[in-house]
C-alpha cells in the first residue's frame, strides 16, 4: 500500500493547523498540493491582486520545494478565479513569467464566486524527481 505523506513549506504550519489541512501530500512519486494563495506571513489576503497571484504562486514554489520539486515537475494546474473576466490579464502575466516555454503543464481556470477573502487560488500536481 503506497503510504500518504505530508509535506509543508517552512514558516507555514499554523495557516495549515488552523484550518485542519496539508500544504501537499506526498503518494508514490506523485505530490499533490492544496489550493495556494496569496496569503501574507500572518495568513490575510494580499489586498493588491497582482501582488495577491504573484504570492500565490511563491507560496506554491515554497510547498513545491518542500518537496523536492520545481514548476518544472508540475503535471496538472487548477486555478480558480473570483472575476476570470477582468483578472486573466494578470494570471497570464504570472503565468507566462512562471512557465516561460514548453512543455506546458494541463491547465484548468475555474470562475468562482468565493474563496474565503482571496480572489486567486492555485492547486496542482507534480511528479516527484527520483
Amino acid at each position: 500500500m503506497i503510504q500518504r505523506e505530508p509535506v509543508f513549506p517552512a514558516n507555514r504550519h499554523a495557516l495549515y493547523e488552523e484550518h485542519g489541512y496539508s500544504a501537499a501530500i506526498r503518494s508514490g512519486d506523485l505530490l499533490f498540493v492544496s489550493g495556494q494563495v496569496g496569503s501574507r506571513a500572518d495568513g490575510t489576503p494580499e489586498p493588491d491582486f497582482a501582488a495577491q497571484v504573484q504570492l500565490a504562486f511563491d507560496n506554491l514554489k515554497a510547498t513545491l520545494a518542500a518537496a523536492g520539486c520545481t514548476f518544472d515537475d508540475l503535471i496538472d494546474v487548477t486555478t480558480f478565479h473570483t472575476d476570470p473576466q477582468n483578472q486573466f490579464a494578470t494570471i497570464m502575466e504570472v503565468k507566462q513569467a512562471t512557465f516561460p516555454q514548453p512543455p506546458y503543464p494541463n491547465w484548468t481556470a475555474v470562475g468562482v464566486t468565493w474563496l474565503a477573502g482571496f480572489d486567486f487560488e492555485i492547486k496542482v500536481i507534480a511528479r516527484i524527481p527520483q
